[in-house]
């Protein structure tokens, strides 16, 4: 990916210059201060569709060199996080038991990403449909973990989890009058209490 640098009087000038000739929008760039004088402050820009070509070009590379020949990735945003969903011959082994495959692969790809950006970059690696159908699992595990809550007022320490599963648990019991939720622990690690509400 390409990495532009821009030097100005201040900062924003950087950025807007930065914006003028890369025909972009600020929320379209990743923008890193490299260096700061008196007098100027020089900018390193990357347009993030570079980002989104780089990821997609490095998973076709990793799963090639495993064996995987034919692979069609579909990209789609949401809630404005990259989605790059996978089509293979063998998607099972690919997601792997419990997702294992899978999750090893997005680990490999965000430490790919973040060595060229030097920062993290929010994407999702998916399957088929498979994070549709672990998201709805999570959702009912959440619901039932709230009703054992619910019935008996003692807490659950769930299993370890990534950030974006303990999300999907937080966010469906985020509105739950009974319980609430939050977590533990170091990753990798970290996991889900949901405890009852003190005021019930």
């Amino acid at each position: 990916m390409e990495k532009h640098l821009y030097t100005k009087e201040t900062k924003m000038d950087a950025i807007n210059l930065a914006k003028r000739e890369l025909v972009e929008t600020e929320d379209n760039l990743i923008i890193n201060v490299k260096e700061e004088k008196e007098d100027s402050v020089t900018i390193e820009v990357i347009e993030k569709r570079e980002v989104i070509e780089f990821i997609k070009s490095y998973i076709v590379k990793l799963l090639n060199e495993m064996g995987y020949q034919n692979i069609n990735i579909e990209i789609k945003n949401k809630d404005i996080t990259p989605n790059f969903t996978i089509y293979s011959d063998d998607d099972a082994l690919l997601i792997g038991k419990s997702g294992r495959n899978l999750k090893a692969l997005q680990k490999i790809t965000s430490q790919a990403v973040r060595k060229e950006l030097g920062e993290n970059f929010k994407f999702i690696i998916n399957v088929g449909n498979y994070q549709e159908k672990r998201e709805k699992s999570l959702e009912h595990l959440a619901f039932n973990i709230a009703r054992e809550v619910r019935n008996t007022g003692i807490p659950v320490k769930m299993d370890r989890m990534n950030s974006y599963e303990r999300r999907i648990i937080h966010n469906t019991l985020a509105n739950d009058k009974h319980v609430t939720t939050h977590s533990e622990g170091e990753e990798p690690n970290r996991y889900v209490i949901v405890e009852p509400r003190e005021n019930n």
